[in-house]
Formats: structure tokens, sequence, C-alpha cells
């Protein structure tokens, strides 16, 4: 039986500007964080994939590939737009179970849609309605399965403009051709894992026990992972946040100490009111700055629960004053909250001048910012660095326009 089906948008960022642009049509494309040769690729087109170049890549290296590159700076504002934008799309055709990142959607398949003569209608309505509503250069794969990871499993299948079915009856033997690292939930180190445990094939995993799985997951993972191979659909309960963190890669003015501390204080207030969005306390700050030779300078520290942009502040000055990277070329900075815990479970300190007495700071903050665009109000330590570190889109997190700023 089909129960899901998984879009996924190909290529999206670069297939956003194209949109936008219609002179980056058909035209091998980078999207870049800033425009350096020193940076790399956070999106390339398929123009630009025929030569090599794909996310990570450097753009010196690039260049090398592809001599008629065409670097585009990043707009995440329009990425957001055109993500919500399509989901209407979607949502007009088949309901949209959930949101899995900024470019892909699983939809539930039920009654007659699960049959797979319908089923690959409802797909290409899918593809047609993006295409009429929010843009002909967006295009997605689309896979149609019996749970959610077959169907995402199935999306990678066939790219660009894929539609790839698979049904319960050729489990688990349509998954053999494919490498252990083509299926989602194995990275560099679970695929380490697998091949320490004798597992060097999707066959051989395929094979395997929900014993052995449990073993090299270290836990109920594993038994998961093995079900949802064999067509089960595993519900998953909704996930804590355990950091929130911001990183940027520096504009040649602002490789030096003082403009990467600069930009770590921009960062660091940026994180800071998402902390108090999502109503949670951070109880340690980390630091990270990688250098143009590849050197990194690493601290973290643990701190009293808070979400007070001035108590952040103080800590992360002593943690700048304490940097041992001086002489080398900081090129990106780093900077994570952890071990969150919801502010209403915190108790108020009695030795430190936080708590109630400083939050009416905070909300005028986060107010006049929301109201008045980045900038408005902010600690002086950021100076430098207020015009740098625009919005980024993580793979699971779709920023607010309200809250991550650009």
């Amino acid at each position: 039986m089909l129960r899901s089906l998984f879009v996924d948008l190909n290529s999206y960022f670069a297939s956003v500007e194209q949109q936008l642009d219609p002179m980056l049509r058909g035209r091998p494309i980078a999207v870049v964080p800033v425009m350096a040769d020193t940076t790399c690729a956070i999106a390339a087109s398929y123009e630009a994939k025929r030569f090599g170049v794909t996310t990570g890549t450097i753009i010196a290296d690039a260049k090398r590939m592809c001599p008629d590159l065409v670097l585009v700076q990043a707009q995440h504002g329009a990425y957001i737009d055109y993500h919500h934008r399509i989901v209407e799309a979607v949502e007009s055709v088949i309901h949209v179970k959930a949101v899995k990142s900024i470019d892909e959607m699983v939809c539930e398949l039920t009654g007659s849609a699960q049959q797979e003569a319908r089923a690959r209608a409802i797909a290409e309505d899918v593809r047609a309605t993006i295409a009429t509503k929010v843009g002909e250069c967006l295009r997605c794969s689309i896979g149609i399965a019996p749970n959610d990871y077959l169907a995402k499993t199935a999306s990678d299948m066939q790219k660009p403009n894929g539609l790839v079915v698979i049904h319960q009856e050729d489990l688990p033997q349509v998954l053999h051709k494919l490498e252990l690292r083509d299926l989602n939930g194995i990275g560099k180190k679970m695929h380490q894992r697998l091949y320490r445990k004798g597992i060097f094939s999707v066959e051989q995993l395929c094979a395997s026990t929900k014993e052995a799985l449990r073993d090299v997951w270290g836990g109920i993972e594993g038994e998961r992972f093995w079900m949802s191979l064999r067509g089960e659909q595993v519900e998953r309960g909704p996930t804590t946040k355990t950091t929130v963190g911001h990183s940027h890669v520096l504009e040649p003015a602002l490789r030096s100490i003082e403009g990467s501390s600069a930009v770590l204080h921009r960062l660091l207030q940026k994180a800071a009111m998402r902390l108090r969005q999502y109503e949670l306390a951070t109880a340690n700050i980390a630091v990270s700055v990688r250098s143009t030779s590849g050197s990194r300078w690493k601290a973290d520290v643990n701190i009293t629960p808070t979400q007070d942009t001035m108590q952040l502040t103080q800590v992360l000055q002593r943690m700048i004053e304490a940097r041992t990277d001086i002489g080398t070329i900081p090129m990106k900075v780093s900077i994570s909250l952890n071990h969150l815990s919801p502010i209403d479970a915190i108790p108020v300190p009695m030795f430190e001048n936080t708590g109630p007495s400083r939050q009416p700071l905070n909300d005028a903050l986060d107010k006049l910012n929301k109201k008045y665009g980045k900038n408005t109000l902010y600690v002086g330590s950021a100076h430098d660095g207020r015009n740098s570190a625009p919005m980024r889109i993580a793979f699971t997190h779709i920023p607010d326009l309200e809250t991550d700023e650009d």
C-alpha cells in the first residue's frame, strides 16, 4: 500500500535565483554567502553540477572547474518567501502532512490516492501547480512509497524532476542497488560503524536482524531503521531543541581579530533573540573561529542558565579576551548556545544581576528590532559586525522573517 508522497525541490536556492532573474536561466550558477573566492558554494544549479560544482565546493576551485560560472549572493528572505508559496501550492493539491526542510515536504496518501495510478496523477498535478503558481524554474523530484522514509529515499533516486514509486512487494530488493550513504540517516560516522560491524552494502543492511541494527545504532533507532526499510510507518515524537547557534563566513574586510570578535557578538545577539522566542535558557556558550590556514580556536564555558543578552555578552567578551589564535587570519566564526532548558523551569538567581529585572530590556530589544528592522537597537560590542552575518537557512530550520531578521 502506498501511504506517502515526498516532494523534494531540485537545486532549490539556485532555482529560486533563476526564477527571479531570467538572465540566469540555463546558465551555471553558484549561490554563495559572500562574494569571495575563498568561500564555498551553498547551492549550485544543475548546469553547474554538470561541471562537478556542488554544495561545499570552494569557489576558487569551482571557477577552474567551470570558467563560465556565475556567482550569486544568497537571498535567504527570497528562499523563505518561495518556500511558503510552494507549500501553499502543494497544499492546494494534497494536504502537506509535514514540512521537513526549506525544500522538502511530505504528504499522506489516503483512500483512492493509495493506488499507483492516482498517486502518480497527484504527483504530476503537484509539479504542474508549482510551475504555474510559483514559477517554471522550481522543479522537484517526487517519491511515492509505503512510508515517509522510503518516499524520501525514492525522491533521491531520480534527479532532477524524477518520479519514483516503491511498492511494498518490491522491498527490500529495490533498495539493493543503492550505496549505504544514499540512505537518509547514514552519515559518515554511521557508515564507519556499519563497516566495523561487517555491513558493506545495502543488501547486507537489509538482511541484518532488528537486534543487529539496534547494536549498530546503540539503541532503539536501529530497530526503527529496520522497520522503516520494510515499509512500516515509524512515528516519532516531537524533537527537543538542544542547541541554538549561528555561523558566518567572514567578509574579507572583517578577517581580523577585531572584525571576527564583532561578528561573534552579532551572532550571539541573534541567538539570544531566538532563545527568547523559544522560551528557553542556555547554560553553555561554545565559540569556534576557523582561520584561512585551516587551524581552529575553540572555547566553551558553562554558565548559570539565562536568556539575557547582557549577561551572555559579558561572558562572550571574557572568552574573546582569552583568544589564543592571535596572528592567524580568521575566516569563519561560529557560536552555539547549549544545555538548553525551558525558561519557566529556571530558578531566579540570588546573586547575579539578571532575572526579571532585566526582562524589560530584552523585551525592548526584541520588540524594536522586529518592528523597525535589524540593528535598530543592539549592544555596542557588535557595532563593527552589525551589517554582517545575515539570515541563514539551516537544513531543518526555516527562519521566521520577523525573528531571524536578515
